[in-house]
């Protein structure tokens, strides 16, 4: 393989595979983990064997992409018209349907097949298009090429802003395009990334680093895995342009262990670059040298706080530390090192591409460009949707992800997972930017979305959320151990019956001194989930601790099981019930012993006459 040396020799390489010839239509195939794990594998062997089996490599070709963001009905497959550019997107696939969606191609659905609506927007376009809601920045490739095919990248502008930058712009060019984009950590908090990379470059030359935080740890969220997996390129060429703006010729890649698919298609991305010249020594001739490694985190989530991540690297134990001094000035090694997460890197060579002013044309003057949600939970339609930012969860929740599952109200959705808080239907119509969320009590986060409905107990929830950053904590500072421990406790009282108006005065107060008192984000935020439920949802605790009921019937020990009148006799709850807790003769009325339910709800379901009732 030839390496690369000028801007000209790039632009002719992808010219030359653009212009290759290549079959009439292109069939996507949805490798990602999550269409692996629904069955993809067994519908792409289908694939391959009916293909040549028909002789029909010369009129479809096969690629095998990362997650097109359609989750909700994986195995997916998309088939491309290359001449007329008509798409046709299947859902839920099995190898039994193949041949049927090959007999038709790209001229109707296939008989006996699901079909999806365009309600994810796929053309490979940078920018929001009329009428779509929907734009690609992050995801540009994603779900549209092939992973572990170097070529496809460069045929899709590839390392193209890396020749830009390294053979037209100064160090200080590129940290003052990123600045002047406007452009914010996607990892949580918002801190402006040209101001990060600014402070990094004004330290005294010598070794610096780069750091990708691939440590996505919130519950429901998927993004950064989805990029990794199927457009590991894109962070690769950000990590070099990054690189080259603050004077760092090593970056590092921290994925968590639970990511092999993406750790694979890392490993192979930063070879195939190597050997075409785009990592290495004298990259593009310009003098710049840069290499990339990867270290492997076990899954801490406080190991997504950057110094943490720092000590993890070093071989310590994953514990943040106070800052100042920050990482742009003391880091990995005591060097000065800049820490940005996946979707942060994804950004970059767009706005090197398009421009400072482009990317502001996108989002909200406060939030330029776009953002990636993951959608999870009770949601129709789970997946990936990268929005424009000042978008409102209406649109998002409702028109993307097509509503509530099952035809249940909407109740509220959590975003900044663990770290963010619950947002009520009140709140539908509020354009999603970093201050918005901030003024709701909730936050951005790194963009996981958990949409709740009206089975869901509020109480329940923020104790869930409270259960995981608790299990997540370092342990290192007394309001973090100690604290959230102790709001464990008095939400279980609340859970279980036992709470009183002392128990929530108690909450609020310990709410506010860790908030105040944490040494880091995870446990200064970890009281979030429990000021936002008791904020909007102060009915439902009042009725856990002063009528002992949770109006969700979601808290197992508050649960009462009765059978009423229309019971019939006919036996199944008491042959259903596991603890023979339920009592009667044959046709007539049965009873539940209350001391002895275990609140299972058994009986419950098994009632075909709709006579025991849950109160």
């Amino acid at each position: 393989m030839t390496k690369i040396q000028t801007p000209a020799e790039l632009k002719e390489l992808a010219a030359t595979l653009k212009n290759a010839p290549r079959p009439p239509v292109k069939l996507l195939v949805s490798m990602g983990t999550c269409g692996i794990a629904a069955g993809t594998a067994d519908v792409l062997k289908a694939i391959r064997e009916e293909v040549a089996e028909r002789r029909l490599e010369n009129a479809i070709e096969i690629v095998e992409v990362g997650c097109m963001g359609l989750c909700y009905a994986e195995p997916v497959l998309m088939l491309v018209d290359r001449e007329s550019g008509k798409r046709l997107i299947y859902g839920d696939v099995t190898p039994q349907q193949v041949p049927a969606i090959l007999n038709a191609g790209t001229a109707g659905a296939a008989p006996g097949t699901r079909t999806l609506e365009r309600s994810w927007y796929y053309p490979e376009c940078e920018a929001p298009a009329p009428g779509e809601l929907q734009a690609r920045i992050v995801l540009k490739n994603t779900g549209c090429i092939n992973p572990e095919k170097i070529e496809e990248y460069l045929m899709n502008d590839g390392y193209a802003a890396l020749a830009k930058v390294l053979t037209t712009m100064s160090p200080e060019e590129v940290v003052k395009l990123i600045s002047d984009s406007g452009l914010r950590g996607r990892g949580g908090g918002g801190f402006p990334t040209g101001r990060k990379w600014s402070l990094a470059a004004a330290q005294p030359p010598g070794e610096k680093f780069i750091i990708c935080n691939a440590d996505e740890g919130d519950p429901g969220a998927f993004m950064d895995r989805a990029v990794l997996e199927g457009d590991p390129h894109s962070v690769l060429e950000a990590m070099a342009i990054g690189g080259y703006a603050i004077g760092a010729q090593t970056g590092v890649i921290y994925i968590r262990a639970e990511y092999p698919l993406a750790v694979k298609r890392l490993e192979i991305a930063i070879k195939q670059a190597e050997e075409y010249g785009f990592l290495g020594k004298n990259i593009f001739g310009s003098g710049f040298d840069f290499n990339i490694e990867i270290k492997f985190g076990a899954g801490a989530f406080v190991c997504g706080e950057e110094t943490a991540l720092i000590h993890s690297i070093e071989g310590k134990r994953g514990e943040p530390t106070v800052k100042p001094p920050f990482p742009a000035v003391s880091g990995l090694w005591g060097r000065p090192t800049i820490v940005n997460n996946v979707e942060t890197y994804a950004c970059i060579a767009a706005i090197v591409r398009n421009g400072a002013e482009w990317f502001r044309s996108i989002g909200t003057p406060g939030s330029p460009g776009t953002k990636v949600f993951a959608l999870a939970g009770k949601i129709s339609k789970v997946g990936l949707a990268e929005v424009p930012m000042g978008t409102t969860l209406r649109k998002i929740i409702y028109e993307i992800g097509d509503g509530i599952k099952n035809g249940r109200q909407f109740k509220a959705v959590q975003t900044g997972g663990p770290s963010g808080g619950c947002i009520t239907a009140k709140n539908l119509d509020l354009p999603i930017d970093y201050e918005a969320l901030k003024a709701i009590g909730s936050m951005m986060g790194s963009g996981g979305m958990i949409v709740m409905d009206e089975d869901d107990c509020m109480v329940n929830i923020a104790k869930f959320f409270l259960e995981f950053t608790l299990d997540e904590s370092c342990g290192k500072c007394t309001p973090c151990r100690v604290g959230n421990r102790r709001m464990y406790e008095l939400l279980e009282e609340i859970t279980s019956g036992r709470g009183t108006m002392d128990t929530i005065n108690k909450l609020k107060m310990l709410s506010a001194t860790i908030k105040d008192t944490a040494l880091c984000g995870l446990g200064q935020t970890a009281p979030n989930p429990v000021l936002s439920t008791m904020s909007n949802f102060e009915d439902e605790y009042l009725a856990h601790v002063q009528e002992s009921r949770c109006p969700a019937g979601a808290c197992t020990k508050l649960i009462h099981y009765e059978v009423t009148d229309r019971c019939v006799g006919c036996g199944l709850c008491l042959q259903r019930c596991p603890v023979n807790c339920i009592t009667g003769e044959r046709r007539e009325r049965h009873l539940i012993d209350q001391n002895r339910c275990i609140k299972c709800g058994v009986c419950f379901m098994a009632c075909k006459f709709h006579a025991i009732e849950k109160r």
